[in-house]
């Protein structure tokens, strides 16, 4: 058999492999995509829920980075100011020093000596010289007030780069959160997306009644509720407690959103700074720093308008009603509503103010 016809064969023959192989792999991507089955109603909005967890604990701990960056910003801008004001001193004595230098160089052509030689009257140009010494202390004094000026400001100049070097790794991590946020969103829009038309249209439904229904709880501008909620005629508050509790019913209904603290939607922590806020009492945009903010409480000794946390770490906060209920917005995909104490794991609570 000639050469040119072995490799002919060989070339056949590879063929024939590559096809087969082909053949094999798109046979066991179908294989793969079968072995990963259409989820149920009841079993997709399990999956959806527990991505919208992951979803929220991943904004609360973005949240909690808030106050570092507020306060790392802060004192970026102040150095900034610093640096601006001593650049100012440090171009002033920068002048001053190069007026005094061309002074002097206006009167150093000649030798002192010559100049007193030369001179038509010695006793004036004595005197003359007992100035141009003061003249030089002075240039010598703008110098040393220079080096001091100009070793401040190398060292704001340090100082601030040091603090935006912080800065940007706050806002890195911050921002490596927010993606792990939208990345669960993405994987729970992709557990919808195997439902079918009919299956996502009642999800909707659903979740626009449980929203219409919330509203329907609101207060009316007096506090009096104008639901037919028996467990909540009236929550027994007054004072502050009072105020925060109806600014948050007054939200009831309203959307979840990440990072949003009003006037139309809410995160957990944004919900209950919010409303708190309406009575007076600043608290941060974060659920684990809002547990350091207030007097911490005992379940057992729960009053309503304190604040109570959920999970281990902290990563979701409501305002307690009484009666077990609680007032909060839950998660991603849902709405501000009044829920049951202990639908999640409790960790602690707190009373502000």
């Amino acid at each position: 058999m000639s050469i040119g016809r072995i490799n002919r064969t060989k070339g056949i023959a590879l063929a024939a492999i590559t096809s087969t192989a082909v053949a094999a792999g798109v046979f066991l991507i179908q294989g793969a995509a079968d072995a990963d089955p259409k989820p149920t109603l009841e079993e997709a909005k399990k999956q959806v829920a527990a991505l919208q967890h992951k979803a929220e604990e991943a904004g609360e701990s973005a949240n909690d980075l808030r106050g570092q960056i507020t306060a790392s910003s802060a004192r970026v801008k102040a150095l900034q100011a610093g640096i601006a004001k001593q650049q100012a001193q440090v171009d002033s004595v920068k002048r001053q020093i190069g007026s005094l230098a061309v002074a002097g160089y206006q009167t150093s052509g000649i030798s002192t000596t010559a100049q007193l030689l030369l001179s038509s009257n010695p006793d004036q140009f004595l005197s003359q010289a007992s100035t141009a010494q003061a003249f030089a202390g002075q240039q010598n004094s703008a110098l040393r007030r220079f080096q001091v000026a100009q070793g401040k400001l190398t060292d704001l100049q340090a100082s601030e780069q040091t603090e935006l070097s912080a800065l940007q790794a706050v806002q890195a991590k911050q921002d490596a959160f927010k993606k792990q946020l939208q990345g669960n969103l993405d994987q729970a829009e992709k557990v919808l997306d195997k439902l079918s038309d009919a299956e996502r249209k009642k999800i909707d439904e659903e979740n626009a009644k449980e929203a219409e229904e919330a509203r329907k709880q609101r207060p009316t501008r007096d506090g009096d509720r104008t639901g037919d909620d028996k467990d909540l005629p009236n929550v027994p508050a007054s004072g502050r407690a009072k105020i925060a509790i109806n600014a948050a019913l007054s939200q009831l209904g309203d959307s979840y959103v990440w990072g949003a603290a009003g006037p139309n939607s809410y995160d957990c922590s944004g919900l209950t700074m919010y409303a708190w806020g309406k009575a007076g009492v600043s608290l941060s945009h974060s659920s684990k720093a809002q547990a350091g903010e207030g007097r911490r409480v005992s379940k057992s000794e729960l009053m309503p308008g304190d604040l109570v946390f959920f999970f281990s770490p902290i990563s979701h906060v409501g305002i307690y009603l009484g009666n077990g209920r609680i007032v909060h917005a839950p998660r991603p995909g849902k709405s501000v509503e009044i829920s049951p104490l202990d639908e999640n794991p409790y960790n602690t609570a707190v009373r502000p103010g």
